[in-house]
């Protein structure tokens, strides 16, 4: 258990033995199975825990060349890759640290295929099987009009030489019938070509360490899958799943005001530091508390920026608020942090000036200031 008075605030901690427990749940489904798990940077790259990560599973997977050379400096373990799009300055930086590359388009792969064969990396192409049961829409990779992954319609097997593997991702938070229920129709759409690659790369969204997910079923539906295609490699991408409940973010009420209701104001905000609850949105847990209806006494939680809508949600306590509590908002260790850095690793825009008929560049964000926040 984690003694929160010894914990500055603010501050995102996690406790390690709770990572621990998922990842020896991971390993225990590689081990019975045969497939490959690796973590996926975008929900999960804390790289301070990378070392014992690479002792639990097969690699990690990035979004973009500051998750692949973090993944390579860091983990050193098998470094996979899928974004929507590669750019040329940046493209060989990432095939020179890449072991998988998923490609979004066969525009992207026909451009780029010359280069992924000169470097020896394994390429796939991403797939839409058309069919999801994610309910938010922000979530959904495989929703109306959605720019993830080549659709049957779409899809030209004229153009597979070269390609090693296919990669779909559907699922959000999920639990394996969502899985077996994707996997039916992806296997209905693109079923005759499977046996012509070497891997199929079943994506993320699969919350493998929730305490209600049915593990035995996963094991069977890979199981049942390799033998259905003998000799192909069967990935998992995980990310909310290995930080899920391994930590939180550990806040102090700085004042409390009064406007009808009682205010607490926080020294974080939702909309720095907790933007995926702004997305979603949802209502993070906090430790001690409830909804307003069930304790109390009830405050508003809010942050401390100057954005009128920076309010977290209102909670109840057994007990009034004083200016100095700590207030704990639960498993903010995944997506929340990764949020509140640079998602997917992206590069941020330079920064520059035009004067006088001439650009002049003020700041290029480096691969250095994205590390420096994880």
């Amino acid at each position: 258990m984690i003694d929160y008075s010894k914990v500055p605030s603010p501050c995102y901690v996690l406790e390690m033995e709770r990572l621990l427990k998922n990842l020896r749940l991971m390993k225990s489904i590689r081990e019975r199975t045969g497939v490959k798990i690796i973590c996926a940077l975008k929900g999960y790259s804390m790289w301070s825990t990378f070392p014992v990560i690479k002792e639990y599973l097969d690699g990690a997977t990035a979004s973009s060349l500051n998750e692949a050379r973090l993944a390579r400096e860091e983990m050193n373990s098998e470094v996979h890759v899928f974004a929507p799009l590669y750019e040329d300055d940046e493209i060989d930086d990432i095939l020179s640290r890449a072991d998988h590359i998923t490609f979004n388009s066969f525009a992207q792969w026909n451009k780029y295929k010359a280069k992924a064969k000169q470097y020896g990396v394994s390429a796939g192409l991403r797939l839409n099987p058309e069919s999801s049961t994610v309910e938010t829409d922000l979530y959904n990779p495989c929703g109306k009009y959605s720019r993830l992954g080549i659709t049957l319609k779409e899809f030209k097997p004229e153009q597979l030489d070269g390609i090693e593997g296919f990669h779909f991702h559907a699922l959000c938070e999920q639990n394996a019938d969502a899985l077996e229920a994707v996997l039916k129709d992806f296997e209905a759409k693109f079923g005759e070509w499977i046996p012509k690659v070497k891997w199929v790369n079943f994506g993320g969204g699969h919350h493998i360490t929730r305490k209600d997910y049915d593990v035995e079923r996963l094991v069977k539906i890979i199981t049942d899958f390799k033998n259905r295609y003998p000799g192909i490699d069967v990935i998992m991408e995980p990310g909310e799943a290995v930080g899920w409940q391994t930590g939180d973010l550990v806040a102090t009420v700085g004042d409390i005001v009064h406007n009808e209701i009682d205010i607490a104001i926080l020294n974080v905000s939702v909309s720095a530091h907790m933007p995926d609850c702004l997305e979603m949105p949802y209502r993070p847990a906090v430790t001690g508390a409830d909804f307003p209806d069930k304790k109390p006494y009830v405050y508003r939680l809010a942050g401390n920026t100057c954005l009128a809508g920076d309010v977290i949600g209102d909670y109840s306590f057994d007990k009034p608020l004083q200016v100095g509590d700590k207030i704990v908002f639960e498993d903010m260790i995944h997506y929340t942090m990764v949020k509140t850095t640079f998602f997917n690793g992206v590069r941020h825009p330079s920064i520059g000036i035009w004067e006088d008929n001439k650009f002049r560049l003020v700041h290029k964000f480096t691969y250095e200031q994205f590390k420096d926040k994880l």
